[in-house]
């Protein structure tokens, strides 16, 4: 649940860069590209936080249905629109200098900044996989024929193979397009500014993405805490009882104090970490870091172990075990890449100050 934490954290800083790129887009069309645009994150993530509280009151989640699709559809969009900009620039010939170990030292980066970057890369990549805390939220919603763990086991094969082929797609082509001055997104850093609307669009998509990925994530843990309340407090009528509220063109609308009180506090507190910490790679690194091996590696294996009763000492169980060991070992590296690339930018970085 610390891990759904720091996502939503996570989720409210990127939203907030996309919501700037969007404002500094039109700026640079109708400046030039070597204007100084510049814009404040804060109040984007005080109006994705506000946006978000209105969210929150969905009672659970699988109500969430909606939202989803729509998350889907945006993510497909501006991944897309990313690696078709990437290949018409590969295709102008106006790349960047690439190499077969990506920056080099002493000219782009010094031998620790590389080391230390790499590391963070590679905790950005076990983030990207992080569904994996979500995933038996996902499969409860789930009808009980055909049975759920068939249903997921496909869906989670097909998923898991479309990311894959579009991160492969945007980092091979994004380097190929950039070099070693690839920049940390190409959609938000302006590796792209014209067309300028189509540029436009694919933050919106990033954003809207982020709106409905948050609930995603957020959710189990709304109903966690609530659930644990709801147990210890059975008598409260505050904690347990329901209104409800006629909305004009919504209809009805199930209203609950605790929950109205408690949400809301959940995204304000959230969305007030993200404007003191705004440090987007650094924090995704650390986050899918920390969960990336015992929720992705370390849990799932052991329990197939037990399950599949994998004879001990045999070859299947000592290459599975090999696999947790340098899980664990990747996960340690890209967590201390990340600690680093975050003390370094609290290093230079003043709170509540606009950042570009």
């Amino acid at each position: 649940y610390g891990n759904l934490v720091g996502v939503s954290i996570g989720y409210t800083i990127t939203a907030s860069i996309s919501l700037v790129a969007i404002g500094k887009a039109n700026c640079f069309h109708g400046k030039g590209h070597g204007a100084k645009c510049t814009a404040s994150n804060y109040p984007y993530m005080g109006a994705f936080g506000g946006l978000q509280i209105l969210l929150s009151q969905i009672p659970n989640f699988h109500k969430l249905s909606f939202l989803s699709i729509i998350a889907a559809v945006m993510s497909f969009s501006y991944a897309s629109i990313g690696i078709g900009l990437a290949i018409a620039k590969v295709a102008s010939g106006k790349v960047g200098k690439t190499t077969l170990t990506g920056t080099v030292i002493g000219v782009d980066v010094s031998a620790s900044d590389k080391v230390w970057k790499a590391f963070q890369a590679v905790g950005d990549i076990a983030f990207s996989y992080a569904y994996t805390t979500i995933l038996i939220e996902i499969q409860d919603t789930l009808r009980s024929s055909p049975p759920e763990n068939k249903v997921m086991k496909k869906a989670s094969l097909i998923g898991v193979s479309t990311t894959t082929v579009f991160y492969l797609l945007c980092g091979c082509i994004g380097y190929a397009a950039f070099g070693n001055i690839a920049p940390g997104d190409f959609l938000t850093d302006f590796g792209f500014y014209e067309p300028f609307w189509l540029v436009i669009f694919a933050n919106v998509c990033i954003a809207v993405h982020l709106v409905g990925a948050y609930q995603v994530y957020v959710q189990p843990f709304f109903q966690f805490v609530e659930s644990k309340c709801n147990k210890k407090w059975p008598e409260s009528n505050f904690i347990n009882k329901e209104y409800s509220l006629k909305i004009p063109l919504l209809g009805k609308f199930r209203v609950n104090h605790f929950r109205l009180v408690w949400r809301t506090n959940y995204v304000i507190l959230t969305t007030f970490i993200a404007m003191i910490f705004p440090f987007f790679n650094s924090i995704l690194g650390l986050l899918g870091a920390l969960a990336f091996w015992p929720l992705t590696v370390y849990f799932p294996v052991a329990m197939h172990i037990a399950q599949t009763k994998v004879k001990k000492y045999s070859g299947r169980w000592l290459a599975l075990h090999l696999l947790v060991l340098v899980c664990l070992i990747v996960s340690a590296l890209a967590a201390v890449g990340s600690i680093v690339g975050l003390i370094n930018n609290v290093k230079k970085y003043k709170p509540f100050e606009s950042i570009d």
